[in-house]
């Protein structure tokens, strides 16, 4: 996106990533640093925020992965109407934790839906299929995430299995393969990896 296009819509910012790379935290710092509306998926929305607690409940065991899907969809609709157009057209900075990638990464491939659909539920649930301007995908080692979420409690994804999670991380690839995006290694710590997610930015989109 050109700087001129800036002037008179914000820049949608997306952090994507598995479990415990640390998206929350980053997209709080960088929104702050940028003046940006900070929103998420899923839970960005007071409808949003209904749905989450279905699809975060680790009561719920009988809950289908195409219903699952179809949750996130509404979701990410009601998410875009309500909070991220109306944000951009007015000119302000955009950034959310997650967007439709966590779908490809989660439903599609942690879940073994068909990509395929998934590209066309969400284009029917969005009207299009809405890019973001500048993806990261925050990345830490198996060591780190474990420390990281040892002693939290965990919801319905983060107990999903290592190899459902291997399966998002695969996903994750073909994300970045096929659309693009920065890889941001958090090893080093949360104020290096806010400076380099800060620096990409200026990089990339000139803000």
């Amino acid at each position: 996106m050109s700087a001129s296009t800036l002037e008179t819509r914000g820049a949608y910012i997306v952090l994507e990533g598995g479990e415990g790379v640390g998206k929350s935290t980053q997209a709080a710092r960088l929104a702050g640093s940028l003046g940006a509306v900070l929103t998420r998926e899923t839970g960005g929305t007071s409808v949003g925020q209904r749905i989450r607690t279905i699809l975060h409940d680790t009561s719920i065991d009988t809950l289908s992965f195409e219903a699952e899907a179809f949750l996130v969809a509404a979701d990410r609709s009601q998410h875009l109407h309500e909070i991220v157009k109306p944000a951009l057209s007015t000119g302000r900075h955009v950034v959310s934790d997650r967007n439709w990638w966590s779908t490809i990464a989660y439903q599609g491939y942690g879940r073994e839906l068909d990509v395929e659909q998934i590209i066309t539920i969400t284009k029917i649930a969005t009207g299009e299929y809405f890019q973001p301007d500048l993806v990261f995908v925050l990345r830490a080692s198996k060591e780190t995430l474990k420390d990281r979420m040892r002693g939290r409690q965990l919801d319905r994804f983060e107990l999903a299995g290592e190899e459902f999670h291997e399966r998002v991380y695969t996903g994750y690839e073909y994300l970045l393969d096929t659309y693009g995006g920065v890889v941001i290694d958090t090893e080093k710590g949360l104020d290096a990896t806010a400076r380099q997610i800060r620096s990409e930015c200026r990089k990339k989109l000139a803000i």
